[in-house]
């Protein structure tokens, strides 16, 4: 079932801050960085648009955001970029393809995560990337809050340890 436009809203603003934040990285203004994260939850709840989950929410938001910022230095700063349209295009075509290196932490989580049992990662995925709720989650795998709940902290304590782990093994 879609989200109501009052549950987006609730989740766009529990995300503000980050949503604000990869705004301003792109822009370098608070004051344009708030009113493209205004745009942003106007239009998530105003264009014909359904979200699933909290997670495809946020990343229909993120992708939005950075393409406001970009439009919005195109238009308004211009004299200050010193570069042209099609200059921008491609930078906006390369950032959304080739996100850039997440660091060696994010790829030792990637490996970490690749040797964990399917249904440890079908957990994680439902929790985290579907943004299910841990009741739905319980629910959806037939499983108790409780168990839900202590799979998922021994899969943290798992993982901090295979990252912490590699990242040691990988500095030596």
């Amino acid at each position: 079932m879609p989200l109501d436009h009052e549950t987006i809203l609730k989740h766009l603003f529990e995300a503000r801050q980050r949503l604000s934040a990869v705004a301003w990285l792109v822009v370098r203004d608070a004051q344009a960085a708030e009113d493209l994260f205004q745009n942003v939850a106007l239009k998530s709840v105003t264009k014909n648009v359904t979200f699933e989950h909290e997670g495809a929410l946020l990343s229909w938001a993120t992708v939005s955001i950075k393409r406001e910022a970009i439009d919005w230095l195109r238009k308004r700063k211009p004299e200050m970029l010193g570069l042209e349209s099609d200059v921008l295009d491609l930078f906006n075509t390369e950032w959304c393809e080739h996100p850039p290196s997440e660091g060696s932490r994010i790829e030792a989580l990637r490996d970490c995560l690749a040797s964990v049992p399917e249904k440890s990662r079908q957990l994680l995925h439902l929790r985290y990337f579907d943004g299910y709720s841990c009741d739905e989650v319980a629910k959806r795998v037939g499983a108790s809050v409780d168990a839900v709940y202590q799979r998922l902290s021994r899969l943290h304590r798992q993982l901090k340890e295979c990252v912490d782990q590699r990242l040691t093994s990988a500095s030596s």
